[in-house]
């Protein structure tokens, strides 16, 4: 046997690729890394020099280095209910799937955490370094604990006090467009169907619906349930409402788990949609394109909320930003057949 090809190739380090390419180990760092910028001639002799050596990176060791693990975590506290079903997490799988995406980008990670009860128990020996937590409540479990372990958070959804790192979504201009569009479409009997929780989005509806109804004369009618009944929940409810009010002409639902019981409902109340009843939901996935007819409801930009979340949370990483806070790009309305006129 061939002495020499039984003995193993060592393996390359960076000192070893920073040789053969001619530059210093920082310089091969940074072209790994992509946090300081390479010129393309640089850059080009390193991927050389990288593929000659077969170099790969270490990366446990560079995590030994910095004390960081290389990943970062996204959260969502909306109940299963809520979440799951149609949906497959739709909301939470949007976001998640751009902000993967950035994070690579930046050599980074990204964990999904899905909804789950018991969060502490489960999380006790997952390491990550930073954590983006998408709509939470006033008493969110995830943030106390995110915060009572020390972990950089950047928050989707309101400017929350424990969490100094935000990009802000605009409940009022997501609230004022759907409820304007259905009572410009005629409509005056505009059931609000809500969660209970206080979670900003339903607050700041339930407060936009309630100040329009009162600009226009038209009485409010507040529907609101607990968010883990969902789609079970919200046909129930406006079953039930339909029964003792009268049927309405138009429904605002803005989860899209109970925007699928509301039609239900009305197709059990023999409501036609447009015909008789106009509903809107507010965000666009797949409960709202896949119901029957489509419901009009809001492209939110998921994917740059998402990238912009990822990038600061990324810069505060590497940079320790004590805070900061990014408005999210506007809302869009996208008016589908569930809001046609007759």
């Amino acid at each position: 046997m061939d002495q020499k090809a039984a003995t193993p190739r060592k393996r390359a380090t960076i000192k070893d690729v920073a040789r053969l390419a001619g530059v210093s180990p920082g310089t091969v760092s940074n072209a790994l890394s992509g946090k300081r910028r390479v010129d393309s001639e640089t850059q080009a002799r390193i991927t050389r020099a990288i593929e000659t050596l077969d170099y790969v990176p270490n990366l446990a060791a560079r995590g030994m280095r910095t004390g960081r693990a290389g990943t970062i975590a996204i959260f969502s506290s909306m109940p299963t209910a809520v979440a799951a079903g149609t949906s497959r997490l739709g909301f939470l799988m949007e976001l998640a799937a751009s902000a993967a995406v950035s994070a690579m980008e930046s050599n980074t990670a990204l964990l999904l955490i899905p909804p789950i009860a018991d969060p502490g128990a489960a999380l006790g020996t997952i390491a990550f370094d930073g954590a983006i937590l998408v709509e939470p409540s006033a008493n969110d479990p995830y943030l106390s604990l995110l915060a009572a372990r020390g972990v950089p958070t950047v928050v989707i959804g309101p400017a929350e006090p424990r969490a100094t790192l935000s990009v802000t979504l605009d409940y009022q201009a997501m609230a004022g467009m759907l409820f304007d569009h259905l009572a410009e479409g005629g409509a005056t009997r505009i059931p609000l169907v809500i969660g209970q929780s206080p979670r900003a989005s339903n607050e700041v509806f339930r407060a936009v619906y309630t100040a329009r109804c009162a600009a226009r004369g038209i009485v409010p009618q507040v529907i609101a349930l607990p968010e883990a009944e969902g789609e079970r929940g919200a046909r129930e409810a406006l079953g039930t409402h339909i029964a003792a009010h009268g049927p309405p002409d138009a429904v605002l639902v803005p989860i899209d788990a109970m925007a699928t019981g509301v039609m239900a409902a009305l197709r059990g109340a023999g409501l036609d949609v447009p015909g008789k009843v106009r509903v809107a939901t507010r965000y666009d996935g797949l409960r709202a394109r896949s119901e029957t007819p489509p419901l009009t409801a809001l492209d939110l930009h998921l994917d740059r909320v998402a990238d912009l979340a990822t990038r600061l949370l990324v810069d505060t990483l590497e940079t320790g930003t004590d805070g900061a806070s990014i408005a999210a790009p506007a809302p869009e309305l996208v008016v589908r057949l569930s809001t046609a006129r007759s």
